[in-house]
């Protein structure tokens, strides 16, 4: 029996570590690609090429005519302090643009036809995300278009390429706008972490003061790891053609998501809030859609997902300070 063949771009960073750990255990046979391996753990894919997916020729070469799926992570992106500081809009938007356009057009090329894109929330509009307690998240509410950021712009704009590719050459798309997915092996101290790593970070490191961007009455909701890989494959094995959120509905303010961490791990903590990036203020998947057309959501076990993420990477700060 043949095993299928897929393709992971992006297989360096968090979701795609992952993404292919799991596809590995379905038993297929997973090429990982991306500008790095994976920082915190071994690849388990059978191939990985290290190369710059911008490069049309490189993609040519990964995505050849006998594989069976593609998924796209690869894009330039990072946390509040990456995305919202305006420094790398230019990188953002031309890197990720350029990334899809090879792989969709390899794909034509070499006569590959499945493919999952990872979008985002950050393609919401902005004046929908104003109010911390009732942001407006519903997939149709995309439109009119206004995204808080470039990221979030050039994430929309690789929709309706990816769905404009999937009409005119028969492709089969499948869709997933990623909402603040955490856990293990993520990015936790350079500048590129999400809210939960970082406020994680904070505490563990906390002699009783942890500093919060912004006023704090910010909202998020936030999705662990092992339920965002199951929500990809629930999705791409689906025949829904349009995208979807793919993030939890329990909505948490910034400076009580810190009391809830520090409550976890019994660490008394007081919160400083300064100023910082801040992106929304605002934002909760909206999962009506999702539990309609493929019958699934995640759960909404923070805690979990907290637990397990804050001993990672207390070890992982643990071992950065026996390195010195």
């Amino acid at each position: 029996m043949k095993l299928r063949k897929i393709v992971v771009c992006g297989a360096g960073g968090f979701i795609g570590t992952h993404l292919v750990n799991s596809l590995k255990q379905q038993g297929c046979y997973v090429i990982g690609a991306d500008l790095k391996f994976p920082e915190y753990s071994t690849t388990m894919a059978n191939e990985f090429r290290l190369m710059d997916l911008r490069n049309p020729d490189n993609v040519n070469s990964l995505i050849t005519e006998d594989v069976d799926e593609v998924y796209q992570l690869a894009a330039d992106m990072g946390g509040a302090g990456y995305i919202f500081t305006g420094d790398n809009d230019a990188d953002i938007m031309h890197n990720s643009a350029l990334i899809n356009l090879n792989v969709l057009h390899t794909m034509i090329v070499n006569k590959v036809n499945r493919v999952f894109y990872t979008s985002s929330a950050c393609i919401y509009p902005n004046h929908n995300q104003t109010d911390p307690g009732n942001p407006l998240l519903s997939e149709d509410s995309a439109y009119p278009a206004n995204p808080d950021s470039e990221y979030g712009w050039e994430k929309l704009f690789s929709e309706r390429l990816y769905l404009s590719f999937a009409r005119n050459y028969n492709l089969h798309v499948r869709i997933a706008r990623l909402h603040n997915v955490f856990g293990p092996l993520g990015d936790w101290n350079n500048g590129k972490e999400k809210a939960p790593a970082a406020l994680i970070r904070k505490v563990a490191l906390s002699t009783g003061e942890v500093e919060v961007w912004g006023p704090g009455n910010q909202t998020r909701s936030f999705l662990y790891i092992d339920e965002c890989i199951q929500g990809i494959h629930k999705i791409m094995s689906s025949k829904y053609e349009l995208p979807l959120n793919l993030g939890s509905e329990r909505m948490i303010s910034i400076n009580d998501l810190v009391l809830l961490i520090a409550k976890l791990v019994d660490k008394p903590v007081t919160i400083k809030n300064i100023t910082g990036p801040l992106g929304v203020m605002g934002r909760n998947s909206h999962n009506t859609l999702i539990k309609e057309v493929i019958g699934w959501s995640p759960k909404n076990d923070l805690e979990t997902g907290i637990l397990n993420t804050y001993s990672w990477i207390t070890k992982q700060i643990a071992n950065s300070k026996e390195l010195k």
